[in-house]
């Protein structure tokens, strides 16, 4: 196939080279204050997609062999993008100097990576993407991350893995769920403003991609703003307080630069109640000009972050104590203490060799990074369960009791829950130095920890053969080591604990003593690696008005488990090296565009991706054995997209219209069940999985005049699941009362299909207006509507076993498939509006710049859900209708809920 589109390019060669008249637009970029030259500007002719930057003398030129009327867009870091009409016919254009305002709503930035920081209170929700688009100027995908955002909307429903995140050209995703981890690089936002977007199968220059799109961070100081910079932030959203200061030395002799860059965030609490928020963040790096052609730069960072982490929560819950509650926090000696913290520190370290001529870009890269990334729980043993919204302390469960109704016990438990909400430290510290338990610990506060240590080795390069044709090369190889175990942190009063499974009374590790001390290792401990190596290569070709693009890749990927701790109740299959899950994986994409006059253009992209299973889904059990998923396969991702995109002096617009379709995914998942075939803690693997994901996304802006603009934005989509995949419970063989002896049950498919992804909003419209003041302050406000969420549906209810009575192991006789569908039906969540406010100002006074910027987000405390999922406890038809018939089922969904009336004030003084 990549024959045959190789010969098509080339066809399209012979046909339009010929002795076409060429046309040079010319100018000088300055900024308008200080009248100083302004380099690295990005300028496009919209339409045609060719492209230039500044030199360092502020001057462009651009070579084009298009004719007709065209938009002319001037942009750069920090700098209101200036959009000029011109008309090419058969003599040069020299525009002369072109001024530059500073872009005064800049801060908005600061203000999506503090939204997007709203969205990692719980791993659970940590799959959005939309700090991706922070650097757009796409108005769509602007208001999408802006103010769709703080509702978990997702762009075309794909989860963050499908979208690549680069500094300095080396790959931060990780091999672990593919996702980028921001907070590697959070609270360093001065450094991360200069960032190049694709958007979906877009071809981009640095990288194959993945079908939401790729950004790359270039970090290098010269292609940032020398001076100082210092900001302070005050807001009630997940941090109160925050400081940061960067300084830039700016090029040296033309030799060298530096910068240095620091910030600091702290709460005691934020927006839900007992997450406190304690991050620092440290940056610093240092580029070498060779000449003119070839730099060399060293950069260093690390971003700590802890920060007590919330629940999703049932309507019965929030009902009664209100969207800010969060079981995991309670008092102790006067202090709020949450027994769920998240504290990641991953220190990253980059060497790059940049070189950039007339028709050759190389870029090449060496990252390591190392770490800790640790979560706390609290473990009881042989105790009563300490969440305050445990089943059994909640008024649901006397409501819907088998013996009946006890609505007197219902009003008690009411009445407990408000008078005690929240987590009870002294109890457990009681119960842990009471004298039945003769020093031995009931409950136990440890970290779930991962030690990564990856190296990351990369190289690209663009070629220019001429005007017509380029060539991308890449290749990249990352190698992870990950040790991962669990640690006790505090024993609470008691002198130790036993590492045992108090359930098959079995030992977590047959090589070590069972009695544990606090810092010491227990439960659990092994080691994951992994390999991944890919190339790829583009074919970029572009003639009058056709442009087009063919890119390939090609990725071997390997994963293994090596258990340290042999485990009882796997004693044959927990310590020592698993088998190694291997892949190799081709995917192809192409595009191609189309000026219908330089103020509209199409484009057609289409691509036929595969790809390896992430890391956490290829073992079904990794703390305990080395068993991987049986008949793994490789995830196949067909996408298309069609675009038209409107260029007018005024009116700016694109309409785009999606299908994406999910193959073969497999997701592994961990609870409680009580099935109609047993109950037991089981993992439940799912296999041949498929997803669809199709829709239409328009953005349209109107500059009504010089200072007022207007925007107007939607998408409208179905994301659901695509097919009835295969469903397997597996679980240890030590207890009594087994599944089966095997310690696996194939439970057959799933009945899911049609059914709604949990992908955050399937519907998003958005009405905006800004006013700029020429006296450097602004304003905007934008109405959202979010509509069609849904909850994230429990796979194992959709199964045969979900029918089958475990008393008489045959099917219950009411469960009529009229009964059984309306038993399992999936109902949207809630359709809610929000109004969000931003504005800014700032000041020129001798040489130094001053700026203020506030927002507020849903300005009329809208209370509002943002995603949740069913619980999957009640896994037979019996007990779920049961639990049902009082209308406030014990184990309802469960939900997360999104912040009221919020604010984000920032003050800014650079110079």
């Amino acid at each position: 196939m990549i024959k045959h589109l190789l010969f098509l390019l080339l066809f399209i060669k012979i046909c339009f080279i010929n002795a076409q008249s060429t046309i040079t637009i010319s100018g000088l970029i300055k900024e308008k204050v200080r009248s100083e030259v302004i380099t690295d500007v990005t300028v496009v002719l919209e339409g045609a997609s060719i492209s230039s930057k500044t030199n360092e003398l502020g001057e462009f030129q651009l070579i084009v062999f298009n004719k007709g009327e065209f938009i002319l867009q001037i942009s750069s870091t920090d700098y209101n993008a200036k959009r000029i009409p011109v008309y090419l016919s058969e003599s040069n254009i020299d525009l002369g100097v072109i001024f530059l305002d500073r872009d005064i709503t800049v801060e908005k930035s600061i203000n999506l990576i503090n939204i997007t920081d709203d969205e990692l209170l719980d791993d659970e929700i940590n799959s959005n993407a939309l700090a991706l688009l922070q650097s757009t100027k796409d108005i769509f995908l602007n208001r999408a991350a802006f103010d769709f955002g703080q509702a978990f909307f997702r762009v075309r429903g794909y989860d963050s893995q499908y979208g690549e995140v680069h500094l300095n050209g080396l790959p931060m995703n990780k091999m672990y769920d593919g996702r980028p981890q921001w907070n590697n690089w959070g609270g360093l936002n001065d450094v991360i403003r200069n960032q190049q977007y694709a958007n979906g199968l877009e071809a981009s220059e640095f990288t194959f991609g993945g079908v939401l799109g790729n950004t790359d961070i270039d970090l290098r100081p010269s292609g940032l703003r020398p001076g100082t910079r210092l900001s302070s932030s005050v807001s009630n959203r997940t941090y109160r307080g925050r400081l940061m200061a960067t300084y830039n030395s700016g090029v040296k002799d033309e030799k060298f630069s530096y910068l240095i860059s620091a910030s600091r965030r702290w709460a005691k609490e934020g927006y839900i109640n007992g997450t406190l928020y304690d991050s620092y963040s440290v940056y610093g790096t240092m580029e070498y000009l060779l000449n003119e052609k070839n730099t060399f730069s060293a950069t260093a960072m690390v971003a700590s972050n802890r920060r007590g982490r919330s629940s999703a929560i049932t309507e019965e819950v929030q009902e009664i104590q209100g969207n800010r509650y969060n079981p995991y926090a309670g008092i102790q000696n006067g202090k709020i203490r949450n027994s769920r913290e998240r504290h990641i520190r991953e220190p990253l370290f980059l060497l790059n060799y940049h070189h950039e001529s007339k028709n050759l870009q190389i870029k090449a890269g060496i990252g390591y990074q190392t770490g800790i990334y640790k979560r706390s729980r609290l473990g009881y043993y042989n105790a009563p369960n300490p969440d305050p919204t445990y089943y059994r302390y909640l008024p649901s469960f006397y409501l819907n009791s088998p013996i009946g109704v006890n609505y007197e016990s219902a009003i008690q438990a009411e009445e407990g829950f408000l008078e005690h909400p929240q987590f009870d430290w002294n109890n457990i510290y009681n119960a842990n130095t009471s004298l039945s338990q003769n020093g031995e610990a009931a409950y136990v506060l440890y970290d779930d920890i991962t030690k990564d240590n990856q190296l990351t080795v990369r190289t690209k390069a663009n070629i220019n053969f001429n005007n017509h044709l380029r060539l991308d090369v890449g290749l990249t190889h990352r190698q992870l080591y990950s040790n991962n175990f669990a640690r006790i942190d505090d024993l609470l009063g008691a002198e130790y604990h036993k590492d045992i499974d108090v359930f098959s009374e079995t030992l977590n590790n047959l090589s070590t003593e069972v009695d544990k001390l606090e810092g010491e290792i227990f439960n659990y401990h092994y080691d994951l690696t992994g390999s991944n190596t890919d190339i790829y290569t583009q074919i970029n070709a572009h003639y009058n008005k056709v442009k087009t693009f063919v890119s390939g890749k090609y990725e071997v990927v390997n994963y293994q488990r090596k258990g340290l701790f042999q485990n009882e109740r796997f004693i044959d299959n927990s310590i020592g090296e698993s088998e190694k899950a291997e892949f190799s994986n081709w995917s192809l994409k192409s595009g191609i565009s189309y000026t219908i006059t330089g103020r509209h253009w199409v484009s057609l992209h289409a691509g036929l991706i595969n790809k390896a299973p992430v890391l956490q889904n290829v073992f079904i059990n990794p703390r305990e054995n080395n068993t991987i998923v049986p008949n793994l396969q490789s995830e196949t991702i067909t996408s298309v997209d069609a675009n038209y995109f409107l260029r007018m002096p005024k009116l700016t617009g694109r309409f785009t219209g999606f299908y994406t379709r999910f193959q073969n995914t497999t997701d592994v998942n961990f609870f409680f069940v009580d099935s109609g075939v047993g109950s037991d803690f089981v993992q439940e693997v799912i296999t041949d999985l498929d997803k669809l994901h199709l829709g239409i996304e328009l953005g349209l802006e109107y500059q009504l005049s010089s200072a007022v603009k207007l925007s107007l934005v939607t998408s409208v989509a179905k994301h659901e699941y695509a097919s009835n995949p295969f469903v397997t419970i597996n679980f240890d063989t030590a207890a009594e009362d087994l599944i089966d002896i095997s310690g696996s049950k194939f439970l057959g498919q799933s009945n899911i299909k049609g059914y709604k992804l949990a992908q955050g909003p399937q519907k998003a419209i958005a009405a905006g207006i800004e006013y700029r003041d020429p006296k450097y302050w602004w304003i905007s406000a934008s109405a959202n509507y979010l509509a069609n969420n849904y909850a994230n549906i429990s796979t194992i209810t959709r199964t045969q076993s979900f029918l089958i009575d475990p008393e008489t192991q045959l099917r219950f006789t009411d469960a009529t498939d009229e009964n059984v569908q309306k038993l399992l039906e999936q109902k949207p969540l809630d359709n809610f509006y929000l109004l969000n406010m931003v504005g800014g100002k700032s000041w020129l006074k001798k040489g130094k710049y001053i700026s203020v910027f506030a927002s507020i987000n849903n300005v009329f405390d809208t209370t509002f859900r943002t995603g949740g999922y069913e619980q999957s406890r009640n896994g037979n038809y019996g007990q779920l209708r049961q639990d049902n018939l009082s209308g406030n089922p014990s184990f309802a969904p469960k939900y997360w809920y999104g912040f009221g009336r919020t604010y984000f004030l920032n003050f800014a003084f650079s110079f």
